[in-house]
């Protein structure tokens, strides 16, 4: 065994097998315990190559280990830097970095990644993912090793030096013709999707907001003197009903943003749907006895769980199908196809923007403004004489 000096650093080496291995001492950590750094080499000079790496890092205030991955990095990030996020999100990075990360890019030495590996990564997904999937798998490596950079793994971020290239066309958003909405209304009867579909259909929801629903959050008009009032108080014995739109199953339970909260006026097709659905669910529950979860939702499992959004998905496309329009439909079409049949029908965008929860014009900004907003009756005014001449025709 013997001794060399690398800078301020004392190693010691050995021969080993057909090559040599030796450590270089960092001194003692804060509980006491020695501080060493094992490298192995064919050659005394290809070691002391190592170590020369090793003592520049820490120099440099890096002390990542040379065999530290790019899956490692993802991995560590999966497990450390999504902690606070909501389920589906976490999810979604899994299921992303699983598939197109850590196969594709995740055996490379992070130390030794550059920006022409991530290019050549990206570029070789550009004809598989959208843009918006792209942004995503770019995201999770540039999140990743900005974590790995901040427990000094490594010195710098080349995935943020690199752009994100456009992938391949998505499928455009469409939206339901009033005959197809009226197809689908119909054969959605049968479903225990009903309510959920004439909800979003006829208000214009957001399908996150529709899965957050809760029946405290639907009232009816009781009298001028009272308001309104929770269904779950006064019951459906009323003629006018109304939704509180101020949740959603993003994390933290809020609407997409601030100005997403607002209160609809029910169209009458919409509350007796949710009467019967309302009078169903008593049933499941009384069905499920111990196994029912309350969480109060007014879509849920058969056991009283939330929905799961793949879940919704997988049954809308049965109803677009019975109703003979395909199934490459999704639940956010109908949002798509309310702001559609209102347009067609002369409503104002102004007045449209109001029902779906958007910013950007003067009127939207002003009734957002606080909190509890004044109940917004047009949507059912226009739906209800809609489809009822519809049907009469």
């Amino acid at each position: 065994m013997s001794k060399i000096l690398i800078g301020k650093y004392e190693a010691t080496i050995y021969p080993e097998g057909s090559g040599f291995t030796g450590a270089l001492s960092l001194g003692f950590s804060p509980d006491g315990k020695r501080r060493r750094i094992k490298r192995k080499g064919k050659t005394k000079t290809e070691f002391k190559t190592k170590l020369i790496e090793v003592v520049d890092d820490l120099e440099s205030g890096i002390d990542g280990s040379a065999s530290y991955t790019v899956r490692d990095a993802v991995e560590d990030w999966l497990t450390k830097g999504l902690k606070d996020r909501d389920p589906g999100t976490i999810t979604t990075n899994r299921i992303l970095a699983d598939k197109h990360v850590i196969p594709l890019i995740g055996e490379a030495k992070l130390r030794d990644l550059r920006a022409d590996d991530v290019d050549e990564w990206l570029d070789g997904l550009t004809g598989k993912l959208s843009t918006r999937s792209l942004q995503g798998v770019h995201s999770i490596l540039k999140r990743a090793i900005r974590q790995a950079q901040a427990r000094n793994k490594v010195l710098r971020n080349v995935a943020e030096l690199v752009t994100t290239p456009k992938g391949k066309a998505g499928r455009p958003s469409k939206a339901l013709t009033l005959a197809q909405a009226t197809a689908v209304l119909e054969k959605s009867k049968t479903s225990p999707l009903h309510a959920y579909v004439v909800l979003s259909l006829m208000t214009g929801v957001r399908t996150e907001e529709a899965r957050a629903l809760r029946w405290d959050h639907v009232v009816a008009w009781v009298d001028d003197r009272t308001g309104w009032r929770p269904v779950t108080d006064v019951g459906f014995d009323h003629k006018r009903f109304a939704i509180y739109v101020w949740r959603s199953v993003r994390a933290h339970g809020d609407t997409k943003t601030e100005k997403s909260r607002r209160t609809l006026e029910l169209p009458e097709e919409v509350a007796q749907a949710l009467r019967l659905h309302h009078k169903r669910q008593a049933e499941q529950r009384l069905k499920a006895g111990k196994d029912w979860q309350d969480h109060g939702l007014v879509f849920c499992t058969r056991t009283g769980a939330p929905l799961d959004a793949g879940n919704v998905r997988r049954a809308f496309r049965g109803i677009t199908r019975k109703a003979k329009i395909g199934e490459k439909w999704t639940p956010r079409e109908l949002r798509h196809s309310f702001v559609s049949i209102m347009s067609d029908n002369g409503v104002p965008i102004e007045t449209i923007a109001d029902l779906v929860g958007h910013a950007g014009t003067a009127v939207t900004e002003k009734v957002y403004r606080h909190q509890l907003k004044p109940v917004i009756t047009k949507g059912a005014e226009t739906m209800n004489t809609i489809f009822s001449q519809h049907k009469s025709a």
